[in-house]
């Protein structure tokens, strides 16, 4: 490790090398959570096509004859790019001389693809025996379905996600963003610091594996243990909570607002508020609003329709009831509280110039407050091989010997 992880703001993973072979969402996810902590992360794509993801669009931004991907834009910040061809010789020898030097490797193909290619777990532990190797697929590594290919919406409902989610239970909906792919890259990038600390013990690096499958059964929370536990089914009901009531999205005059009544405490206060009837039978614990939402959510709409939405969430905070408005993403991204958070960063793209990219979630500071110590300088999602030239040069400064297609022949700084 480098002598960067005692920088000020260099991030708590400065000096460690992160191989990120993987493509699309779930494993570059996990890389760029990495690298957003200051690890440097050398992303490995394929010759002329590069991920997946640089072709999915519209939209695309920039220049018609250099479009970028929106999409590969929101997964690959504070990366490098090189081009290998891993059926090459070439390609292969390089792979290997990077993963002699990362301590972590990043991939998501199916399983037995890096077999073949002569990188097999078995094969890169000979190489570094510290390696810490990240392997996410669809289904799990093993089980009867293993080698069923897995796409985010294709596991949305195959774990059950999407019979939870929508306004009914003949309505299924998927989440409005890839959330398996996420999830299981952030259960990822969690069991891979976890693999690293044990290192700090034992001097070896180990295998992590994960799944679309593994991280959205991960989440089911309280409504998988009403079902291993209670045996009672949960379904889809639309934007009110299944456990707690008056919990969801109400309507008022002109507009809608989202509460949260989560206790009997904050339930007298907003009834007594909004003169709601609590001497109702049916209103008498939350297992009864439970049991009578369609009544609760009546009576509660009824108390707002007077009301439009900014002075009726001024009314709420007053009382100190928890609500929100829905809001779209552009209003999210000139929210003050979100700047305020580091949640939005400019970086320089090569083909785009200045740009403006969702922010890592996390903060670092010392200890009492006294200095934030988190990440804050970023770099843009690479183009293509952008690196490729000054990481072949960076190998062959450091074994002596010429990598066999040398720079001149691969672009990059």
């Amino acid at each position: 490790m480098s002598k960067e992880s005692d920088l000020p703001n260099a991030g708590p993973l400065a000096g460690y090398l992160v191989v990120d072979l993987s493509r699309a969402l779930a494993g570059p996810h996990a890389g760029m959570m990495l690298a957003d902590l200051g690890a440097r992360v050398i992303k490995v794509e394929n010759p002329g096509t590069g991920d997946d993801t640089r072709g999915w669009g519209p939209p695309f931004v920039g220049p018609e004859d250099d479009p970028q991907a929106t999409y590969f834009l929101s997964c690959n910040r504070n990366k490098e790019s090189i081009a290998l061809d891993l059926k090459s010789d070439d390609g292969r020898q390089i792979l290997r001389e990077l993963l002699t030097k990362a301590d972590v490797v990043v991939e998501n193909f199916r399983p037995g693809v890096l077999d073949r290619l002569g990188f097999s777990t078995a094969e890169m532990h000979a190489l570094n025996p510290a390696l810490v190797i990240l392997s996410i697929t669809g289904f799990g590594h093993d089980g009867p379905e293993a080698a069923r290919s897995g796409y985010d919406q294709i596991l949305q409902g195959e774990a059950g996600l999407m019979s939870l989610t929508g306004s009914g239970p003949d309505d299924p909906q998927r989440v409005g963003v890839p959330i398996a792919d996420l999830l299981s890259g952030m259960y990822g990038a969690f069991g891979t610091l976890a693999a690293l600390l044990q290192r700090e013990r034992t001097g070896k690096g180990q295998i992590v594996r994960t799944s679309l499958l593994s991280a959205l059964i991960g989440v089911h929370a309280f409504q998988g243990t009403r079902q291993t536990v209670a045996g009672d089914l949960p379904q889809a009901q639309g934007n009110h909570h299944p456990s707690i009531a008056p919990y969801g999205l109400f309507h008022c005059r002109q507009g809608k607002v989202q509460i949260s009544v989560g206790s009997e405490k904050l339930w007298k206060s907003f009834a007594g508020a909004f003169g709601i009837d609590t001497t109702r039978p049916e209103f008498a614990t939350n297992a009864d609003r439970v049991r009578n939402r369609e009544k609760v959510i009546e009576a509660v709409e009824d108390a707002f329709a007077d009301f439009e939405a900014e002075p009726l969430l001024a009314k709420l905070n007053e009382v100190g009831i928890p609500a929100g408005k829905v809001r779209t993403l552009d209003e999210v991204y000139e929210w003050e509280q979100v700047h305020s958070q580091g949640l939005v960063i400019d970086v320089d793209h090569q083909v785009l110039g200045k740009i403006s990219l969702p922010g890592p979630p996390l903060r670092f500071f010392e200890q009492g407050d006294a200095r934030e110590t988190t990440l804050t300088s970023h770099s843009a999602p690479p183009l293509l091989d952008q690196d490729g030239g000054r990481i072949r040069r960076w190998l062959e400064s450091a074994t002596g010997v010429p990598t066999a297609a040398g720079a001149q022949r691969h672009g990059g700084r």
